[in-house]
């Protein structure tokens, strides 16, 4: 069936009214099912922030379920978490550089790595999903033991508290010593 004039320019019409929202959509990452989100405060001199974006339990089991236990994980949805510090710092007894570091996790149930990568920008999980670090470039990793939350943490949270970071996602809360 062929379409006449008035209908095609009235599609034409609509399609370019749309295709603007569509975009505008599609970038505002505030609009993503993980919004972005930024954690900042201060430990000792230094000013921490970390900017990762929020991902939601939606009903799921997130440690050991949906993250298997011993697997590299972005530490948080889309882009590679950032986390940058403004002077040197130490974290868990170690030397960490002033810098811009990727920042990710391997969890476990009783124990979680974390590692500071010095490659930055990148999308978090490479195709087929696993996370999208070099560990060539991994310039400090440290082990940290998990707590058992009481009450659910719907919405990934980092926090920086003066003695160092924590992490509180689905009913685990990862405390990075740092000063």
């Amino acid at each position: 069936m062929k379409m006449n004039y008035p209908v095609k320019m009235l599609a034409i019409i609509l399609i370019t009214l749309m295709l603007p929202n569509l975009v505008s959509a599609q970038t505002d990452k505030s609009k993503r099912p993980s919004p972005p989100a930024i954690a900042t405060g201060k430990i000792g001199d230094a000013t921490i922030s970390i900017d990762y974006s929020s991902p939601s339990v939606k009903g799921r089991k997130i440690f050991g379920g949906l993250l298997p236990y011993g697997k590299l994980w972005r530490a948080g949805a889309n882009e590679a978490t950032i986390f940058q510090t403004d002077r040197d710092i130490t974290v868990e007894g170690k030397k960490l550089p002033a810098g811009k570091y990727s920042f990710f996790a391997t969890p476990g149930e009783n124990e979680w790595t974390i590692f500071f990568n010095s490659e930055t920008g990148q999308w978090g999980d490479r195709k087929g999903g696993d996370a999208n670090m070099d560990p060539a470039k991994t310039v400090l990793s440290v082990v940290v033991k998990p707590k058992k939350l009481t009450d659910l943490s719907e919405k990934l949270n980092y926090s920086v508290l003066s003695t160092g970071i924590d992490l509180r996602w689905e009913n685990s809360d990862v405390f990075i010593s740092m000063k």
